[in-house]
């Protein structure tokens, strides 16, 4: 029961990222409906998920390569994506939106907020973890948190415009900040 509750804590650190790259994407898209929702949430949560996989799988070294880039690669795209999404605030209503449905944005929004589970895959290889029940906690807990933070962001659009969207914009960056720092000191 211990390590359930070990992985449900793991699982809602893990997800903080999502969460606020969800909470950006309902500020960018506050028209998006369930279904379009459901479709971000599970390619954040597919790669949340995936990471993780990987890791368990790919053992040590792979942990170690991975963690000397892995804050470089998710600084970096969220970086451009934050950027983006600031300047596409000053643009006309029609040719302003980062089209958060696109494939390529998902995958980079999903590669982004997912690189440091790798390295928890890791982790959870060299300390016997269930990774099933593991994967299945991490994947339900991101999907949640991404669905949720897509809802507070869509409901807080319309009451705000363009400043909400800037501020979805610096969230990203922010995210992609707090990432660089956190390996580099």
């Amino acid at each position: 029961m211990s390590q359930i509750i070990e992985l449900i804590l793991l699982a809602i650190g893990l997800s903080f990222d999502t969460f606020a790259v969800s909470i950006s994407t309902g500020l960018a898209n506050s028209n998006i409906k369930f279904l379009q929702g459901v479709r971000v949430a599970l390619v954040l949560a597919f790669f949340q998920t995936l990471m993780p996989l990987l890791g368990w799988f790919g053992g040590v070294q792979l942990g170690k390569l991975f963690s000397e880039i892995d804050h470089w690669i998710a600084f970096g795209l969220l970086f451009l994506l934050g950027l983006k999404m600031i300047a596409d605030t000053f643009k006309h209503d029609e040719e302003r939106k980062i089209n958060h449905q696109m494939l390529t944005v998902l995958i980079y929004l999903g590669l982004a907020t997912s690189m440091d589970a790798l390295v928890v895959g890791v982790s959870l290889a060299l300390i016997s973890t269930r990774i099933i029940l593991a994967l299945a906690i991490i994947g339900f807990t991101t999907f949640m948190a991404a669905m949720i933070g897509m809802l507070l962001g869509k409901n807080a659009t319309g009451k705000l415009g363009k400043k909400v969207e800037v501020l979805g914009g610096l969230i990203l960056i922010g995210i992609g900040v707090k990432i660089l720092i956190e390996h580099i000191g």
